[in-house]
């Protein structure tokens, strides 16, 4: 088995003590918090407030939560090439509450697993390819990647990273 890229998240915690409209504080997360001793799902989409990003890829995996933690799943991780603070936004926009978004802002995670794709042809810059996998303390066990790999691709592939899937995929593991 592959072992998940070790490195830091830049992300924001929210923290009350600081008062005023903007009460967040920068908060260093490695990838070591997020999957040492927990089985994991990790989805990970082009880019916040994108039509299926917004449309199917979070909403699903939202709705399909408390199935996943039935079936021994401790956390859901959505990862995207953006910012903290677009998470956020996108987190609030989206009603999300029971999915992680986690900014990988640098795409550094992104390109250690080997995901990072030029989205020049959309404006987008570097983003992340579409893909699922399911972490287990550390380990990757199994990674669904939307095919057609490549830089510039002309259409958004959704066939196999999509929650239902995965939850397939999960449940016939019990």
């Amino acid at each position: 088995m592959t072992r998940v890229p070790e490195v830091i998240f830049k992300t924001r915690v929210r923290n009350d003590a600081l008062g005023g409209s903007n009460p967040f504080e920068w908060k260093d997360l490695s990838s070591h918090e997020i999957f040492s001793g927990k089985k994991v799902i990790v989805f990970s989409l082009p880019g916040a407030f994108t039509p299926t990003c917004s449309t199917s890829h979070l909403p699903r995996y939202e709705e399909l939560y408390d199935d996943f933690k039935a079936l021994g799943i401790d956390k859901i991780v959505c990862i995207s090439v953006n910012d903290a603070f677009v998470m956020y936004q996108w987190g609030l926009s989206q009603k999300a509450k029971n999915v992680f978004l986690l900014p990988d802002g640098n795409g550094e995670f992104t390109r250690k697993m080997g995901m990072l794709v030029n989205k020049e042809n959309l404006g987008f810059g570097m983003r992340s390819w579409r893909y699922s996998m399911l972490v287990d303390d550390g380990e990757i066990v199994k990674l669904f990647a939307e095919p057609g790999y490549s830089d510039n691709c002309p259409t958004d592939p959704f066939e196999v990273s999509d929650a239902d899937t995965m939850y397939k995929y999960v449940k016939s593991l019990k």
